[in-house]
């Protein structure tokens, strides 16, 4: 902790409705009893997760924030208002683990413009998951975040990323799980037969997941994976 200020956490949660012991350390219960003060993309979840995840302080004697893509610039500085008065302050994301595909980003930003120690904490995240169990170039890879909603824009970010993938970077990208059949649907309209291509739904769940086949085998079976959370990869 820096003279006089208190430690922004980044709390990791679950991705879906999975044991906590599975996936979450012990670790994270002991600090969340160190916190009073939460920053959350979405507060109900999150109180619901710190039940789960046993802490034992009384929810109701926490104080919550909420930080989403609604929350403007000018409002992060107050969200680090309790650690730059000694507090510690926990963020907590919908997305597994703060920052990433997240708009905690600003907020942990903030917090090192500031001089507000930043202490991530381990926890699951599909994006890195996801990579891992591809088998696809964990050297070099690129996260994309959300591709074009259009569906011509979208195909000619596919052959962009696939040209990007084919040179050896991995390309890693997500889409919102009721588009997810829109998404493949392009992805073997667009893609070479060849072109490695990695499914990873459902993550850390019973119902996961995960393989990595040629874009024309692909062709030959659509996954069952509507509105299911989901990582699409591109290799070679």
């Amino acid at each position: 902790m820096m003279a006089g200020k208190g430690t922004l956490f980044l709390i990791p949660t679950t991705l879906g409705d999975s044991p906590i012991s599975n996936v979450i350390p012990d670790q994270v219960q002991e600090i969340v009893n160190s916190i009073d003060h939460y920053v959350a993309e979405d507060i109900r979840s999150a109180r619901r997760y710190l039940s789960k995840v046993g802490i034992k302080k009384p929810i109701k004697t926490l104080e919550f924030m909420s930080l989403n893509k609604r929350t403007q610039t000018e409002e992060i500085s107050e969200l680090l208002e309790p650690a730059l008065n000694g507090h510690n302050l926990g963020l907590m994301s919908e997305a597994g683990c703060p920052g990433i595909a997240d708009p905690g980003a600003d907020l942990v930003s903030e917090a090192h413009q500031k001089g507000v120690q930043v202490v991530p904490l381990v926890g699951p995240s599909s994006l890195l998951l996801a990579l891992i169990g591809s088998g696809l170039n964990g050297q070099q890879f690129t996260f994309n975040g959300y591709l074009p909603k259009d569906s011509k824009l979208r195909c000619q970010a596919l052959l962009h990323l696939e040209k990007l993938a084919l040179a050896g970077t991995t390309q890693l990208f997500i889409e919102t799980p009721f588009r997810n059949q829109q998404m493949f649907e392009d992805i073997v309209k667009s893609c070479a037969g060849n072109t490695r291509l990695c499914i990873a739904t459902d993550l850390t769940l019973q119902t996961e997941s995960l393989l990595t086949k040629p874009v024309a085998q692909w062709r030959k079976h659509s996954p069952a994976f509507k509105k299911r959370p989901t990582v699409f990869l591109l290799g070679s």
